[in-house]
């Protein structure tokens, strides 16, 4: 056949360590139908600086992939919550090969057709904390590219219609695809009147929505006469695609005719059992039909002149148990964002009767749906049993409903089709399944009461149990709980949620509590970092003794914002917000940086070169306020205001160092216990924060870099300027003339009042 590549690429994204879900990046892909093999070329490479990071270590990146939704993963093999189904994914690790770049493959022989999702992510960390902007940190970057391949012109089959096909001896297989609708119960597959070899020396292979593949359900036509291949319980509304493949080494042109029959349980004139209930007698909405598609007995479309086909006039008879049930649709209620409520007409109490099960459908729309969790709830009312020990059974199935002929068979499983079973009665009336990023499709529910006797379950005889069913979607498991908090992500245009935990709780809905946090543990913590901030007080009253008023209302904002933004902003359940939490870390930070800068420029004691020294004050005030709204975790934008302080003060220094010819502060007392250890300690502090501070020590470092800057604020801040008392100001004269003035300044109020000099002449 015509083959056809296309090519699909993505944007580089930057990994980053698995904390949860919520920290990988998920890459969505669409596989066309008739898709023959799909290759991924996955590409990661380093960068630090802007530049190849070929000095970064070699770390490890995990692939998934999923088809129809995406992965359900669990690197740290923590707890699922109960009562939640995981459905399986691939994954691939891929090592480096090259210092800063590396390129793994994986093909995908006959995919199937529709979404495929990526996700990558690297291994956890060690959750250290560092500083935006510090240092060139390693980034490690991924871009997945699809390549598929797919015939075109695939020949189709109609039902009960003959295609005769000639096998060309430099021609090994002939691909076919049959559509298959809704309430179909079983695909037959025949190869009729083989010619051109003995024995009819041909492979039959069928699989639904992809070509086969070798461990496809197949049939040797040699051994099997006639040679007929049959699927129960298809897939709905899915094409279905045989391969007829000629054994290796049989010369010569094979001959022979391919037939497709299919066994549509919804038509009356198929011989619909006895027992089967009319719509009537159910009293509720159904709907019979093959939308999409060719159903037993509607005409095909125009043959194909290449081939020869005729209608099969004799439909196969439909075995014992064929016989498909009503479907009761659902209603969808939108409420929000993966947020949907599914109403069951004349719901949502459900009667089950003995004899028949009740089969109910859910529709989860492409794309839009498979990002959130999939909620079923079964409840039994106990007093319909009338004292029976009655069990109701519940088979939820992608795509088909499974009702087994064999009333006493209690699995939800074929060989072709998976499913999840739930089951309640008289001792467990309750019932929950979970499917986290579920398929999208028709989801059917089969629900059927049997009897528990000494051997083993049985039809109930006359006992109708009433089920109270709940479905619904959800955009995390029970919203994550109260140590974790559900976040609604976005890769391109397509939307997903995912649990993010705190206080040491881990797993998918933020239940394991392995290395959970405890009560005490959490007051401690909270504690540590609200009342660390009390040691701001000794420089409050250190600047209020000394007259530094606007540094002591400095100060006191700062305790006061710092305290409840940590009491707030505590990841367990020891939580106090007096405000929202923006505005909480915004006066946080703002007070922090305020200290800073009002401190230093009180170091420089500008007042005698700025007659208006407040206006420091004030331009401190809204550089700090916008490099906060730039970027409240960035490095420079924080340390520039302050080391712009820092240059104010090292100017003013130096001025007054030039200007009387000795070094300013000119003590040594002042050098060697105050401005020295009050350096040292605020090195320190930013030692800590910059370099040791990491997500498991953070509540006593913190708190240690609490202590150490207000510490630091008490040993720098300047003392009071004292006035002398022995050389006070002249009388003033009336009319013109002069008054003396003694700078009160002088040496940083370390100079004896006694020899005050008089240092400026102030006209009056």
């Amino acid at each position: 056949g015509l083959f056809v590549t296309d090519y699909f690429t993505r944007t580089p994204r930057k990994l980053s360590p698995f904390r949860s879900f919520a920290s990988i990046e998920l890459f969505h892909f669409h596989i066309p139908e008739d898709t023959v093999i799909a290759v991924w070329n996955l590409i990661t490479f380093k960068e630090q600086g802007g530049t190849f990071g070929d000095q970064c270590p070699d770390r490890s990146i995990t692939v998934y992939f999923r088809s129809g939704a995406p992965s359900v993963i669990n690197p740290l093999h923590t707890h699922f919550p109960r009562d939640t189904a995981v459905p399986g994914s691939f994954a691939l690790t891929l090592t480096w090969t090259l210092p800063n770049r590396t390129t793994g493959v994986f093909n995908v022989t006959s995919p199937l057709p529709g979404d495929w999702f990526l996700a990558a992510h690297l291994p956890k960390d060690e959750g250290k904390i560092s500083v935006k902007g510090l240092y060139e940190e390693c980034q490690y970057l991924f871009q997945p590219q699809l390549i598929v391949q797919r015939l075109v012109n695939i020949a189709v089959l109609y039902p009960g219609h003959v295609t005769e096909q000639s096998m060309a001896p430099h021609n090994r297989s002939c691909l076919y695809k049959v559509f298959v609708p809704s309430y179909t119960s079983r695909v037959l597959v025949e190869v009729l009147r083989c010619r051109g070899a003995e024995a009819c020396p041909l492979w039959l292979r069928v699989r639904a929505k992809a070509p086969p593949l070798h461990n496809s359900t197949s049939l040797d036509c040699r051994e099997h006469s006639p040679c007929q291949l049959a699927q129960d319980l298809p897939f709905w509304q899915h094409w279905y695609y045989v391969l007829v493949e000629k054994h290796p080494g049989v010369p010569g042109t094979i001959s022979f005719q391919v037939t497709v029959q299919l066994t549509d349980c919804s038509r009356p004139s198929l011989a619909r059992p006895p027992f089967l209930p009319s719509s009537a007698s159910m009293n509720m909405p159904h709907s019979f039909g093959s939308v999409g598609g060719l159903a037993l007995g509607d005409s095909p479309p125009p043959t194909n002149t290449n081939s020869t086909k005729h209608s099969v006039p004799t439909p196969v008879a439909s075995p014992t148990g064929e016989q498909c049930w009503p479907v009761r649709p659902t209603l969808r209620n939108e409420l929000d964002t993966f947020s949907v409520h599914f109403y069951i007409f004349f719901g949502p109490n459900v009667s089950v009767p003995p004899d028949r099960p009740a089969v109910f459908v859910i529709n989860l729309l492409p794309v839009l749906d498979s990002g959130g969790v999939l909620n079923l709830e079964l409840r039994l009312n106990v007093s319909s049993l009338c004292g029976e020990n009655v069990t109701v059974f519940g088979c939820l199935n992608h795509e088909v409903p499974l009702t087994s002929a064999d009333n006493t068979s209690v699995t939800c499983e074929t060989e072709s089709l998976a499913g999840f079973l739930l089951s309640v009665n008289a001792t467990a009336s309750l019932s929950r399944l979970r499917i986290p990023y579920p398929q999208t499709g028709s989801w059917y529910l089969s629900l059927r009461s049997l009897c528990a006797t000494e051997h083993g379950f049985e039809p109930c005889n006359n006992v109708t149990a009433e089920v109270y069913l709940r479905a619904y979607l959800s955009p995390c498991i029970n919203d994550c709980g109260i140590y974790g908090q559900c976040k609604l992500l976005r890769t391109n245009n397509y939307l997903y949620a995912a649990c993010e935990c705190k206080a040491g709780w881990n797993g998918w809905g933020c239940t394991d509590n392995a290395e959970a946090f405890s009560y005490g543990f959490q007051l401690l913590s909270t504690l540590l970092l609200c009342l660390s901030n009390v040691m701001f007080v000794p420089p409050v009253a250190i600047a209020v003794r000394s007259h530094y008023l606007m540094e002591a209302a400095v100060y006191i904002f700062t305790m006061f914002f710092s305290t409840f933004y940590h009491a707030c902003d505590q990841p367990g359940i020891v939580v106090f917000c007096i405000m929202e939490y923006d505005v909480l870390q915004f006066c946080d930070f703002l007070g922090s940086l305020m200290s800073v800068w009002v401190t230093v420029i009180a170091m420089a004691r500008l007042q005698p070169v700025v007659k208006q020294a407040s206006v420091l004050y004030l331009l401190g005030a809204m550089l700090l306020s916008m490099a906060l709204q730039m970027d409240r975790h960035g490095l420079w934008n924080l340390l520039g205001p302050s080391l712009f302080a820092l240059g104010i003060m090292a100017v003013a220094w130096t001025a007054r160092t030039i200007r009387r010819r000795h070094c300013y502060p000119p003590t040594w007392k002042r050098w060697a216990f105050y401005l020295c250890p009050g350096a040292l300690i605020a090195a320190a502090a930013v030692l800590l924060y910059a370099f040791v501070e990491t997500e498991e020590n953070y509540f006593y470092i913190h708190s240690i870099w609490h202590l150490l800057i207000a510490g630091s604020v008490g040993f720098l801040l300047p003392p009071r300027a004292k006035t002398s008392r022995r050389l006070g100001p002249l009388p003033r004269r009336k009319g013109c003339g002069y008054q003396l003035c003694v700078n009160e300044q002088e040496e940083l109020g370390l100079v004896d009042p006694a020899v005050a000099s008089i240092s400026s002449i102030c006209t009056s």
